[in-house]
């Protein structure tokens, strides 16, 4: 989905982190976040709770997971941990957050792309430009997921790891499969495997995490979309 070629690990947390989390979770301020989030009604709790994930995000993305506290968080919101509790119960439920909607908006948009008109080629285009157009959309959500491939989930959180891994393989069997209806048709150039093509694909258009930031790249996430469809297929071309 955004880059993710291979299957990720899944590691322990830090048992700091693991105790942190289970404190949260059984404590007073636990059950009132439990009950402030299954009202919906309750708007202002609602937005600002999207305000700390939307500055989880960009320390996320600074200073990667690990690296990560909830005390950074607090202090990008210029406020304290405490009051960061009654939001959520911890980084990794921040970092689930950070990514799970991106992630599952990119692979219902490339379903749509995969079973609807277009020839192969018009087919790999849109999921190559959609691709770059939802890292502009969902900044910078799908940068922090590249970054951390993963690999800091822990055992409670073994059932969102799992479906995430499913999304990553569902995404790309679905580039795979667009690849390789264009060489039955030969509409496009067999180059080699084409989940090999898929996943030059994915990795050229998610390194653009080491430089692209929508309010301040020189190209817009249209264009560098087009560009990169137009390299790829021009090299897949009959």
């Amino acid at each position: 989905v955004a880059g993710d070629a291979k299957a990720p690990r899944t590691a322990r947390l830090l048992p700091s982190v693991d105790a942190e989390y289970g404190r949260a979770m059984t404590s007073g301020i636990g059950r009132r976040r439990a009950a402030a989030q299954r009202d919906t009604s309750n708007t202002a709790y609602i937005e600002r709770r999207r305000e700390i994930i939307d500055a989880a995000a960009r320390v996320f993305k600074r200073k990667g997971f690990k690296g990560t506290s909830l005390n950074d968080i607090a202090e990008e919101l210029d406020t304290d941990r405490a009051n960061i509790y009654y939001y959520v119960a911890s980084k990794n439920e921040l970092f689930e957050e950070v990514v799970s909607e991106a992630i599952e908006s990119n692979l219902v948009g490339a379903e749509a792309i995969r079973i609807g008109a277009g020839a192969p080629h018009e087919k790999l285009r849109l999921m190559i430009e959609a691709l770059m157009n939802s890292y502009a959309e969902h900044y910078p959500f799908l940068y922090v997921y590249i970054q951390e491939n993963l690999s800091h989930v822990g055992e409670g959180r073994a059932d969102w790891a799992a479906k995430m891994r499913a999304i990553n393989k569902r995404y790309e069997e679905l580039i795979i499969g667009v690849i390789e209806e264009g060489y039955r048709d030969k509409t496009l150039r067999n180059v080699g495997p084409a989940w090999v093509v898929a996943y030059g694909i994915l990795g050229v258009v998610g390194w653009t995490n080491r430089w692209f930031d929508p309010t301040r790249s020189k190209a817009d996430a249209a264009t560098i979309g087009r560009t990169y469809a137009d390299m790829v297929l021009g090299g897949l071309a009959t």
